[in-house]
C-alpha cells in the first residue's frame, strides 16, 4: 500500500464527500474571541506565546520566531531522540494505551477475546525474567533450520519463510494493483540491508563511517552472544555483502517514481530477466499460488536492480548466506531475546545512530509492540475511551470546508486546461474520507497468543498478517481497510484508494483544539487536512486518476507547466542545509513539500471562507492571518539529536520540521503581508520566485 503522510516518522477513512456535499457544509462559524468557551490547551486562544523568540525577525527565521524560546529550553528526554509536538502526542498516546492495558490487568469481569490477547501480549513482552530463563531456546528451531541450509534453493526457501520471519534479499508484499485498483497483486522490491539506507554503505560522512564501524562491531557482538565462533570474520563478510547489495539498489528518489516502479510480468518472465535467484521456490514458500508453474503475475518495482541482485545471490557462497540469515534473525528479534541481545541492538541503532541516551522502559516499548502486532485490537479499546463523536463531527466539517476550497482553486487555476481540470475535479469529488477509526474492525480470531512465548507470539503475528493479506489475492479490494491504527499520531493519503485518513490520535492539540481560535485550528489540523488532499495532486499522486488507477489524465502542456513549478520547489529545498555538509534532497522530499505548500495555502483560504465575509477579529493584538501562521509554526516545533536528524535527512521523504515551516511560508504571499516581510529579510523571495500551485 502506497501511503503519503504528514508526519516526521520515516514509513488507510469511511464516508465519501462529494463536491456538492462539500459546498453544502463549507460554512463554519465565524472566528471570534467569544467563541472560546473553555481554556485551550495552549495559551488563552491556542498558541503558546511564551515559545516565541521576540528577538528574531519573522522574515529572517520564522521557525525560530515561533518556537525559539521553547527550543532553547526544550530538553530531549534521555529515552528519546527528539522532542516536540509530534513526540508529545506520541507519548500521550502511549500513556493512554498503557492505562488501557493496566485496566485489563485489574478488570474483574471476563475479558473479550481481543482484550485477552492484548493483555497476554503485553504481559509476554514485559516479562523479562521469563525471557531470560528461556534464553535462545525459542529461537533454536529457526537457527537449526538455517544451519541445515546446503543449497541456494534452501537459502531462497528460508528467505521466503513467513512463519520464521527471516531476512530476504527481496521484499514481497500484497497490495492494490496500481493499474487495476479493484484487484490485489504481488509486489516485489529490493531489500536485504541492515542499515537504514544505501547511503550508509556508500557515503563517507564522518558520522556515517562511525555508523558503519559500529554496525561491523555489532554483527560480531551478536555472534559472540549466540556463542557462534568467528564473529569478526563473519561480520566483515556480511558488511561486504550488504555493501555490494547497496551498490545495486535504486536510490530513494528513483523508488518513489510510480511509473518506474510499475513493471508487471509473470514469474516465468522474471526468471528470464533475473536468473540466478530461485523465484518459484521463494514465492511458493510464502504460499503464493501460481509461483511454481511461473504463471503468477507480479509487479516488480526496481526492475533494473533485480538482475544484478540475482547474480549477486548466485555468486555468494551458501555459507555466507547462512551467516547473513543467522545474524539478521537474531538482530531483528533482539527485543524478544535475552537482554544482552536487546542491549547490543540499542547500543548501535539507539545510541550510536540515534543519539538516544537510554533505552525506552520495557513497559513503554510494550505499547509499541502491541501497536505493531495488534494495532486495531488496541485501537478499538482506545477510541471507546478517548475519542468522542463530537471530535469526529467537527473534523468532518473541516474536511468538507477544505474540499470546497480545493474545488475553487482547481476551477481558478489559470495554468490548467479545461480537459485536465474536469479530471481533477472528478478526482477531488471522489476522495474518500476516513476519520477517527475504521467502520469495520479487524478480526483477530485466527491469531493465537501464548503469554509465555513472546518470540513465537511475534512470529505468529507476522504469519497471521501475511495470511490475512494472502487470502485476498484473487478477491475484490477491501476499501474499508485502514493502514494505520486509531492511536497513531499521523495522517495519510492513499492514491490507490483515493482516500485521506485521519486517525483519532492526531485530532488533538496542537493540531486540533475545539477550544482554540479558529485561525489556529486552520493553521494546524486544517493544514494537515489540506496536506493530505494535496497528496492527490503532488508529483506522484497526480499520476493516479479518480478511481485510483495509475493513468495519465493530464494534457502534455499542463503536465509540463506543473512539472516546471514543482521543479522550482525541489530546487528551493535542495539548497537548504540542516546539518553541515548535508543538504535536503529536494527530489526525495518533493511530494511532501508540495503537500505542505498546497495544504497551507488551501487551509488559509478555508479560514477566510469560514469568516462568512466578515473581517477576521484581532485577538491578543494579532490578526487572523498572523494567528493562522503561528498555528502552523507551532505544529512543527521540534528538537532532535544530530544523529537522528542525519538518519532522517538521508532516508525520510519529509523535510526537517524547521524547513517544513520556512520553506512553505516563504512561498505564500499572505505571509509576507502578515509579518511585514521585506526585501533584505533572509527568507524573502521575490514574487516571481515564489512557487504557486493551489
Amino acid at each position: 500500500m502506497k501511503i503519503r503522510s504528514i508526519a516526521l516518522l520515516a514509513t488507510a477513512f469511511g464516508a465519501c464527500i462529494l463536491a456538492a456535499e462539500a459546498a453544502e457544509n463549507s460554512k463554519l462559524p465565524a472566528a471570534s474571541a467569544s467563541q472560546v468557551q473553555a481554556k485551550p490547551h495552549f495559551g488563552t486562544w491556542g498558541v503558546d506565546l511564551s515559545s516565541i523568540d521576540a528577538n528574531t525577525r519573522p522574515g529572517d527565521d520564522f521557525f525560530r520566531y515561533v518556537n525559539g524560546a521553547w527550543y532553547d529550553k526544550a530538553a530531549i528526554p534521555n529515552d528519546r531522540t527528539s522532542t516536540g509536538s509530534f513526540q508529545d502526542l506520541q507519548i500521550q498516546s502511549e500513556d493512554e494505551v498503557r492505562a488501557i492495558v493496566n485496566g485489563l490487568e485489574s478488570k474483574t469481569g471476563p475479558l473479550t477475546s481481543d482484550e485477552q490477547k492484548v493483555r497476554d501480549l503485553y504481559h509476554s513482552y514485559i516479562d523479562t525474567a521469563h525471557i531470560e530463563q528461556l534464553g535462545l531456546t525459542p529461537a533454536k528451531p529457526v537457527l537449526d533450520g538455517i544451519t541445515a541450509i546446503r543449497t541456494p534453493e534452501d537459502v531462497a526457501r528460508m528467505m521466503g519463510s513467513r512463519h520464521w520471519g527471516t531476512k530476504s534479499l527481496f521484499r514481497a508484499g500484497i497490495g492494490i494493483d496500481d493499474k487495476e485498483p479493484d484487484s490485489y497483486t504481488v509486489n516485489l522490491g529490493q531489500s536485504g540491508l541492515g542499515l537504514p539506507d544505501r547511503d550508509y554503505y556508500l557515503l563517507n560522512d564522518r558520522q556515517i563511517v562511525a555508523a558503519r564501524d559500529g554496525y561491523r562491531a555489532y554483527i560480531a557482538r551478536i555472534f559472540e552472544l549466540a556463542q557462534i565462533p568467528g564473529g569478526a570474520e563473519k561480520a566483515e563478510a556480511i558488511l561486504n555483502l550488504e555493501t555490494a547489495i547497496a551498490k545495486l539498489h535504486w536510490p530513494r528518489t528513483e523508488r518513489r517514481n510510480a511509473d518506474k516502479t510499475y513493471n508487471p510480468m509473470t514469474v516465468a518472465e522474471l526468471e528470464q530477466q533475473a536468473p540466478g535467484f530461485p523465484w518459484p521456490t521463494f514465492l511458493a514458500e510464502q504460499g503464493i499460488p501460481g509461483a511454481m508453474d511461473g504463471t503468477r503475475r507480479v509487479i516488480v518495482e526496481e526492475n533494473t536492480a533485480f538482475p544484478g541482485l540475482a547474480a549477486l545471490f548466485a555468486g555468494t557462497p551458501v555459507a555466507t548466506w547462512r551467516d547473513y540469515l543467522t545474524f539478521h534473525y537474531l538482530s531483528d528479534h533482539a527485543s524478544y531475546l535475552p537482554k544482552a541481545f536487546d542491549d547490543a541492538r540499542f547500543d548501535l541503532f539507539g545510541r550510536i545512530m540515534g543519539g538516544q541516551k537510554e533505552e525506552l522502559a520495557r513497559e513503554k516499548r510494550g505499547v509499541m509492540f502491541l501497536d505493531g502486532v495488534m494495532g486495531q485490537g488496541v485501537g478499538k479499546l482506545y477510541v471507546a475511551r478517548y475519542f468522542s463523536p463530537e471530535a469526529k463531527a467537527k473534523a468532518q466539517a473541516l474536511v468538507a470546508n477544505l474540499l470546497a476550497i480545493y474545488r475553487q482553486r482547481i476551477q481558478a487555476a489559470d495554468w490548467m486546461s479545461p480537459v485536465t481540470r474536469r479530471q481533477a475535479l472528478e478526482k477531488l469529488a471522489k476522495i474518500n474520507v476516513k476519520i477517527g477509526y475504521p467502520d469495520i474492525w479487524r478480526d483477530y480470531s485466527k491469531f493465537e497468543v501464548d503469554r509465555n512465548d513472546l518470540l513465537n507470539d511475534e512470529e505468529r503475528a507476522g504469519e497471521f498478517e501475511w495470511n490475512r493479506r494472502l487470502t485476498r489475492l484473487d478477491q475484490p479490494v477491501d476499501r474499508s481497510e485502514w493502514g494505520m491504527s486509531p492511536q497513531t499520531v499521523n495522517a495519510y493519503y492513499n492514491p490507490s484508494l483515493n482516500e485521506i485518513v485521519f486517525p483519532a490520535a492526531i485530532l488533538q492539540p496542537p493540531f486540533f483544539d475545539p477550544n482554540a481560535d479558529d485561525a489556529v485550528n486552520y493553521g494546524g489540523i486544517g493544514a494537515v487536512i489540506g496536506h493530505e488532499i494535496s497528496h492527490g495532486f503532488d508529483d506522484q499522486g497526480s499520476k493516479y486518476d479518480a478511481t485510483g488507477e495509475l493513468k495519465n489524465w493530464w494534457t502534455a502542456d499542463d503536465r509540463k507547466n506543473f512539472d516546471e513549478r514543482t521543479g522550482a520547489l525541489a530546487k528551493q529545498y535542495g539548497g537548504y542545509s540542516p546539518l553541515a555538509g548535508l543538504f535536503i534532497n529536494g527530489e526525495l522530499t518533493l511530494g511532501e513539500n508540495i503537500a505542505d505548500l498546497g495544504g497551507l495555502n488551501v487551509a488559509l483560504a478555508a479560514y477566510h471562507l469560514s469568516l462568512n465575509g466578515k473581517p477576521a477579529p484581532v485577538v491578543g493584538g494579532l490578526t487572523g492571518d498572523q494567528r493562522f501562521f503561528l498555528g502552523w509554526g507551532q505544529v512543527w516545533r521540534f528538537k532532535s539529536q544530530d544523529q537522528a536528524a542525519r538518519q532522517r535527512l538521508l532516508s525520510d521523504p519529509h523535510s526537517p520540521p524547521e524547513f517544513r515551516v520556512e520553506g512553505t511560508v516563504r512561498n505564500i504571499d499572505a505571509w509576507y503581508a502578515a509579518f511585514n516581510v521585506k526585501p533584505g529579510d533572509k527568507l524573502y523571495l521575490p514574487p516571481e520566485s515564489r512557487v504557486h500551485l493551489w
